[in-house]
C-alpha cells in the first residue's frame, strides 16, 4: 500500500490526462441536480467532491451510498456512477433505478458490468486503470467526477488547472509530509482515534477514518464542528486514555468555528493523555484538500507498519461478498 500512497501525485497527473482525453457527449436535458453514486473506496470521492463544491456548483449536489436512489431522481438529474471494479452490487442496483428514472447517466470504472452497460447504452464513460485496491485509487475517481461537473458546465473549468498545479505542491512537501505522518502515527498506535474537523473537511475526515479502518485495522469515528458542540461534547465526562482525538485545524475556517474547535480541544484535554492536531497546509482549497488526503493516507500506512499488519488484507469484506453471493 505504501507504493500506492507514494504515487498519489503521479496518479493525479495521470487522472488529469485521462480526463482531458475523455470523449463525452452533451446532455439533451437541463441538469437541475447531481447525485454521485458509489460505495467505499469508490464512493468517498463523491463525498469529497460534493463537500468541496457545495458552495460553487450551479445546482444541488449530493451522494448516495445505498442500494436505493432518492425519490427526486428524474430526467433532470445527473447520476454519476462510480465503481472501480465496475461490479459493485449497490452501484448496479442504483444504475438500474437511474435508467428507469430517465436520468442523465455518466460512469467511472476500470471495466466490469458498469462499463459494459455504459458502452451498450451509449452512456458517458471514463475508464480508469484497474487492478489495484479501490481505496488506493481515489485520485482517479475524484478527478473524473470533477471532469464530469466541468463537462456539464456545473463548475468552473479552471478547477482542472488548479488540480494540475497542486501536484508540484505535493511533491515539494513530500518529505515533510511523511515525517509528519510518522510522528502522528507513532502517537496513535494502540489508540482509538476520534477525528474532529470543521464541515469544510468533514468528507476528508471520513476518508481518514476509512483508511484507518482498512489500512491500519483500527476502529475510529469522526464528527464535525459545529454539530458535535450540540451533542458529542457532552459525552466527554470520564477519563479514557485509549481515546486519541485528532483536531484538523485550518486558520481560514470561519472564526466562530475556530473558537468552537479551540474550546472543544480544551474540554477533551481533561479526559485523555493524547490530543493531536493536524494543521492544514496549502495555498488554496484544492491544495489543502489534496495535502490532507495525502497526509492522512500516509498516517494510516505508517500505523500499519508499526503495528505489523497487512494494509492490503480485507478478508472480512471478501467473506461478506461470498455470503451475499449465495443470496438470490
Amino acid at each position: 500500500m505504501q507504493k500506492h500512497v507514494a504515487a498519489f501525485s503521479d496518479q493525479i497527473q495521470e487522472a488529469i490526462r485521462i480526463a482531458k482525453g475523455s470523449d463525452l457527449r452533451s446532455s439533451e436535458t437541463e441538469i437541475k441536480n447531481v447525485l454521485i453514486c458509489g460505495i467505499g473506496g469508490s464512493g468517498i470521492g463523491g463525498k469529497i467532491v460534493s463537500n468541496f463544491f457545495v458552495g460553487s456548483c450551479k445546482v444541488p449536489i449530493s451522494t448516495c451510498n445505498e442500494y436505493e436512489l432518492p425519490g427526486y431522481v428524474n430526467e433532470n438529474t445527473l447520476c454519476i456512477m462510480s465503481s472501480y471494479s465496475g461490479n459493485t452490487e449497490e452501484v448496479q442496483a442504483m444504475l438500474g433505478q437511474a435508467i428507469d428514472a430517465g436520468a442523465e447517466i455518466a460512469c467511472i470504472s476500470s471495466g466490469g458490468k458498469l462499463a459494459e452497460i455504459a458502452t451498450k447504452r451509449n452512456f458517458n464513460l471514463i475508464k480508469i486503470p484497474g487492478g489495484n485496491p479501490p481505496r488506493s485509487c481515489l485520485g482517479y475517481s475524484l478527478i473524473q467526477q470533477v471532469q464530469y461537473l466541468v463537462h456539464y458546465k456545473l463548475v468552473d473549468g479552471a478547477i482542472l488547472a488548479q488540480l494540475e498545479e497542486s501536484v508540484a505542491y505535493l511533491d515539494d512537501h513530500e518529505k515533510e509530509t511523511i515525517k509528519t505522518a510518522e510522528d502522528l502515527a507513532e502517537r496513535l498506535v494502540g489508540k482509538l482515534p476520534i477525528i474532529y474537523s470543521s464541515g469544510a473537511y468533514a468528507s476528508i475526515a471520513a476518508r481518514f477514518c476509512q483508511q484507518l479502518n482498512e489500512n491500519s485495522k483500527m476502529l475510529c469515528w469522526h464528527n464535525k464542528v459545529p454539530e458535535l458542540n450540540h451533542n458529542e461534547i457532552v459525552g466527554w465526562t470520564k477519563r479514557n486514555d485509549l481515546l486519541a482525538p485528532i483536531f484538523i485545524k485550518d486558520e481560514t475556517d470561519y472564526y466562530r468555528t475556530q473558537t468552537r474547535i479551540a474550546f472543544t480541544e480544551k474540554v477533551v484535554e481533561q479526559y485523555t493523555d493524547t490530543v493531536l492536531e493536524i494543521a492544514v497546509r496549502g495555498r488554496n482549497q484544492i491544495e489543502k484538500a489534496l495535502y490532507l488526503i495525502h497526509l492522512t493516507d500516509w498516517i494510516s500506512v505508517k500505523i500499519a507498519e508499526q503495528e505489523g499488519v497487512d494494509p492490503i488484507q480485507i478478508e472480512v469484506i471478501d467473506a461478506l461478498k461470498r455470503e451475499l453471493s449465495a443470496l438470490q
